[in-house]
């Protein structure tokens, strides 16, 4: 399968692999995809945006081995990313989905723009089939209407209580409210996969209980401290459904895990990291040190 990536100005094939029969096919069933890109914080080389599908590593591969201009699935991340260079410390196996067909300095290029330009502008694109083709679409998953409703709405448009998160000017508004619901956000979705990781494995009572522990915590944070009463909603919903015994645990777990992504991913576009980074830096700089 061959792709098109689009974003900024930048037209790039992807010849894809077929050595993840599984993960392409849950891909193609989402395509074509509208993307927000992100800039990494921690590996650095890479752009990425989040994938509307769960899937376990296949294939694995150490992120650090995929070579400049693969494009990998993260699950644990829940990322589709394309590298453009070595990347810094992190340990994680990835699923490599193909690599691009073009010279890995336009994406080079793409990633520098959108490291300075993140939280100031949106950088938006999308990914299809070269052929414009499109796959069947994936039967919906057995969760309940009303929480399958709201994890669409949420894939389809920024809440507003989350973009509100920015107009506040109060002390220590908005950087307070911001950095808290974001790392709220991406602490719950790890802790989903933590959940999702021990299916089979663990009782499905604890892993219910383990499951409503961090909705519930995540939920209330964001409802109380950040002022998001929609967004800790949808949390809300998907522990509702964990807890319901007559519910199924896997499919639930994927759909939380969905949800969770995508609120930070939201949150994370607000964020100006390289200038927060900079202010860092500068703010722990020696001639800044007092005398």
């Amino acid at each position: 399968m061959t792709l098109v990536f689009e974003a900024d100005g930048l037209s790039c094939p992807i010849v894809g692999t077929d050595a993840a029969p599984r993960t392409m096919a849950a891909l193609a069933a989402v395509l074509p995809m509208p993307l927000q890109l992100h800039t990494p914080k921690i590996a650095g080389s890479h752009i990425f945006w989040h994938a509307p599908f769960v899937e376990d590593v296949e294939g694995g591969v150490d992120v650090l081995s995929a070579r400049p201009g693969a494009f990998i699935y993260w699950p644990v991340r829940q990322f589709l990313e394309i590298t453009f260079a070595p990347l810094q410390a992190e340990t994680a196996a990835v699923t490599v989905l193909g690599h691009i067909d073009a010279p890995v300095e336009l994406i080079a290029d793409l990633g520098r723009r959108l490291r300075t330009g993140a939280g100031r502008r949106r950088f938006t694109g999308t990914l299809r089939m070269a052929n414009g083709a499109a796959a069947p679409a994936a039967p919906a998953p057995e969760v309940p209407a009303a929480l399958l409703h709201a994890r669409r709405a949420l894939w389809s448009a920024c809440p507003a209580d989350i973009t509100d998160l920015v107009t506040s000017r109060a002390i220590m508004h908005p950087v307070g409210p911001v950095m808290q619901a974001e790392s709220e956000a991406r602490v719950l979705h790890e802790s989903l996969w933590w959940v999702r990781s021990a299916l089979g494995t663990e009782a499905e009572a604890g892993l219910r209980v383990a499951g409503c522990l961090a909705l519930d915590k995540a939920a209330v944070r964001l409802r109380d401290f950040c002022h998001m009463g929609d967004t800790a909603g949808i949390l809300f919903r998907c522990r509702e459904a964990m807890a319901d015994p007559r519910q199924p645990l896997g499919a639930i777990i994927d759909e939380s895990i969905l949800v969770a992504g995508r609120i930070g991913a939201w949150i994370d576009l607000l964020i100006p990291w390289n200038d927060l980074n900079e202010a860092y830096r500068r703010a722990l700089s020696p001639e800044r040190e007092p005398t």
